[in-house]
């Protein structure tokens, strides 16, 4: 059943759905020379704003859904901070019911603590699309200063690893039913899940899985394994790392930089896990092969 359509809607003729992060469009289809009106299910993107104590901090496009772990994870991932304790709280600006209610989060920090916002100023007051990576940045060490060594254990089963990508296909509800969302899952060396999340953006779906280990003060979760839907990325590698993950399993390549950093961290990079296989690109000691 679908809600009203919102007023920032209307030109495109769409309805969000009780599922917040699909919304039905209308459409012609054109199949073997005849069209058809129909409807159909699409992905939503909007527009998050994050505040630091009510300062404006940037823009982000992302489908709205586990919110506060996308911000938790990004303000982790962009070293804004190390750890939960440096949070007090994030809260939605404004009240149910009023226009644009859920798409502003304001971000308290802990008594004492400061943030180093030169980290993020040739982004700061931007809107960051939902592809969003290096975006901005001044250089590739910004993002890779400070990060502590890797723990040296644990080793990965193969056997485990080759079945990750599967399963996190299954758990993508959103995508069955519009194609057009990636998703990101935090698997422990057993290959259960702790947490998967679908978002327009690949690299959003990272910051909200992560962000999750954060809040539930988690991390560094060295004993976890970050599986990504499509392709691998230095930035993905780098929130891995940042999140103290060593193991990071993609169903698309990863990037010549993902490699490398990948190979800096000695953190074990998987990609094309598909088909019963899959290729090692980096830290090929971590995968135990003995029980494939």
């Amino acid at each position: 059943m679908t809600r009203g359509v919102r007023p920032d809607e209307t030109s495109r003729n769409a309805a969000v759905t009780s599922n917040a992060g699909v919304a039905i469009a209308d459409i012609v289809r054109f199949r073997d020379g005849q069209t058809e009106a129909r409807r159909d299910a699409v992905a939503v993107e909007e527009p998050l704003e994050i505040r630091i104590s009510g300062d404006p901090l940037l823009v982000t496009m992302r489908t709205p859904g586990h919110d506060h772990e996308l911000c938790a994870g990004l303000l982790l991932s962009e070293g804004l901070i190390a750890t939960v304790a440096d949070l007090s709280g994030i809260a939605h600006c404004g009240r149910p019911g009023e226009e644009g209610y859920g798409n502003t989060l304001d971000v308290t920090l802990a008594p004492g603590v400061t943030i180093d916002e030169t980290r993020f100023e040739a982004r700061r007051g931007t809107t960051l699309n939902a592809s969003c990576g290096v975006c901005g940045r001044r250089t590739i060490d910004d993002l890779l200063r400070d990060l502590p060594p890797l723990a040296i254990e644990p080793r990965f089963q193969a056997s485990t690893l080759v079945e990750l990508t599967t399963h996190l296909r299954q758990q993508q509800p959103n995508f069955d039913r519009t194609g057009g969302l990636h998703a990101a899952g935090i698997a422990d060396p057993s290959g259960q899940y702790r947490a998967v999340r679908e978002d327009i953006g690949r690299h959003n779906a990272t910051d909200k899985v992560i962000g999750r280990l954060l809040l539930d003060g988690a991390l560094p979760a060295s004993a976890a394994v970050l599986v990504v839907s499509g392709r691998t990325s230095f930035e993905i590698v780098g929130k891995a790392w940042r999140a103290g993950i060593t193991a990071v399993v993609g169903v698309s390549a990863p990037s010549s930089l993902a490699i490398a950093t990948a190979e800096r961290a000695g953190m074990l990079l998987v990609g094309f896990a598909r088909d019963k296989g899959f290729n090692v690109y980096a830290g090929a000691p971590r995968l135990e092969t003995s029980a494939l």
